[in-house]
């Protein structure tokens, strides 16, 4: 049995994966984002551990058996988080987050200060990345940046809780911009010039190696056998591709979680930084990967459903699926940069945009329009990547909705597969780096889970498609000289 702890933005999952593939139990908790100015996002590593603590807690109330026969436990999460520790291992501020973007002055000195930046760290300074956080410290908070004696991000936060030890895989660490990627190692050159070095640096692992074993107290407090080994893990993404399978060249997933991914896997480091393409490590040895990632994607549709009466997501998507071919046509747009953009704008200024408006529109034509715009900037992303081998499987909580996953195949114009536990994709692929960390085979262990449901691209929708996406991208480019006034 292992145990795969998937720590995300809006919830944590705690899941049990026996031998046969099989998902034998799943737990989650709720979290939740503080924004105390404009553009900051940030939480407190304190509610991680509380979340924990309930998930493990409902785990040992219902499948007490299965935990006590855990050999290994697995690490994914939100990646890029700045976790500040002191000497003593106390976190010294709230964490700030993957989609926080008040240090976009930082990004340019960054980016100013090491012209070989892309080149080394696979990627451009942007404000989610970890390191101008930490150079944003050091100019707004001189006195805590100057007490921290440890970087840690978010998932690898819960290890040094677990276990006492400081370590991080290559995947995650990845998105630091402190990661010389091609190399698998920490960069002197990019540490110094946010004044870090190695010594406030976790250890670096591979994500399917040992990193760690737990302690006796939680090992007590949720009936888990102390001292098992924890996997190094791996960033959210990089562990959904572990749990769907999808580690050779050219295999790839699309996600619609609260921030949206391509994911294309690789076997070799290749940096297209002028594109706004994430060159990072994947989470098993010698292997990389390539993503395209935009801010708001289920969060989008999340928002909308509070802002305009149609209670949660699935009540929103449901309405939209009332709309006939006529109705779609008539939506107005939605630019769905509520947070900025990464790829493949690389814009943080960007905003959230309902073009069109008119009396004659009501909550569906809303709610469509929302969800077109979200799969319009997912598009766009896939347009800056090589193209996938065959089909892309569908992972996140978006994925729940046959009709998304239908627009979304038509959007992309590429085949998506529903595969089992791809709802649960960064816990599952967590688990089953644990089951490498103790001894499984890659070929035994990174088998592609059976495919529920496939979703083909549909001629004549995509047609109608291709119109509105096209005037969806003149908006943006219509647009985008005032959102560089606004960051400015």
């Amino acid at each position: 049995m292992y145990l795969g702890l998937d720590l995300g933005t809006t919830e944590l999952k705690a899941l049990l994966l026996d031998r046969e593939h099989r998902i034998v139990a799943l737990a989650r908790a709720p979290l939740t984002v503080s924004r105390p100015a404009p553009l900051w996002s940030e939480q407190e590593p304190a509610q991680w551990w509380a979340a924990l603590e309930a998930a493990m807690a409902s785990l040992r109330a219902t499948d007490a058996g299965a935990l006590a026969a855990v050999r290994a436990i697995g690490l994914s999460g939100q990646m890029h988080g700045a976790v500040a520790l002191d000497a003593d291992g106390q976190v010294l501020r709230p964490a700030i987050l993957w989609n926080d973007g008040r240090s976009a002055a930082e990004c340019d000195e960054l980016a100013a200060r090491v012209p070989r930046l892309a080149a080394i760290a696979g990627n451009l300074a942007m404000p989610g990345f970890t390191a101008p956080k930490l150079l944003w410290m050091r100019a707004h908070e001189p006195e805590l940046f100057a007490r921290t004696a440890c970087v840690l991000l978010p998932k690898d936060w819960l290890r040094f809780m677990l276990s006492g030890a400081r370590a991080s895989d290559m995947s995650d660490a990845s998105g630091t911009l402190w990661l010389d990627v091609g190399a698998r190692d920490w960069s002197d050159g990019l540490l110094a010039s946010c004044g870090l070095t190695r010594r406030q640096m976790p250890e670096l692992v591979e994500g399917s190696a040992v990193a760690g074993h737990l302690a006796a107290g939680p090992a007590a407090r949720w009936g888990l056998p102390a001292g098992i080994p924890i996997a190094g893990g791996a960033g959210d993404n990089a562990a959904s591709a572990v749990g769907m399978g999808l580690v050779g060249a050219g295999q790839g997933f699309v996600s619609l979680g609260t921030s949206g991914v391509i994911f294309v896997s690789g076997e070799r480091f290749a940096p297209d930084p002028a594109r706004a393409v994430h060159a990072f490590c994947h989470a098993l040895p010698g292997r990389w990967h390539q993503m395209a990632v935009m801010l708001s994607a289920t969060s989008a549709v999340d928002w909308a459903a509070r802002c305009f009466g149609l209670g949660d997501a699935p009540a929103l998507l449901a309405a939209a699926a009332t709309l006939d071919a006529d109705g779609r046509h008539g939506a107005p747009l939605f630019l769905p940069y509520l947070s900025g953009e990464r790829s493949p704008h690389n814009d943080p200024g960007a905003q959230g945009v309902l073009f069109g408006l008119t009396h004659a529109h009501g909550p569906a034509q809303i709610a469509y329009a929302v969800v077109e715009g979200v799969s319009f900037g997912l598009r766009d992303g896939l347009d800056t990547l090589a193209r996938p081998v065959g089909e892309l499987v569908l992972v996140g909580g978006g994925a729940r909705s046959a009709w998304w996953a239908q627009l979304l195949a038509d959007v992309l114009d590429v085949p998506l597969a529903l595969c089992e536990g791809s709802e649960a994709g960064g816990a599952l692929g967590a688990a089953r780096l644990a089951w490498l960390a103790d001894g499984g085979s890659e070929a035994e262990v990174c088998r592609r889970p059976e495919t529920r449901r496939r979703f083909e691209p549909s001629r004549p929708p995509q047609d109608a498609l291709a119109s509105r996406h096209g005037r969806f991208q003149a908006l943006y480019a219509a647009l985008r000289p005032s959102f560089r006034n606004r960051a400015a």
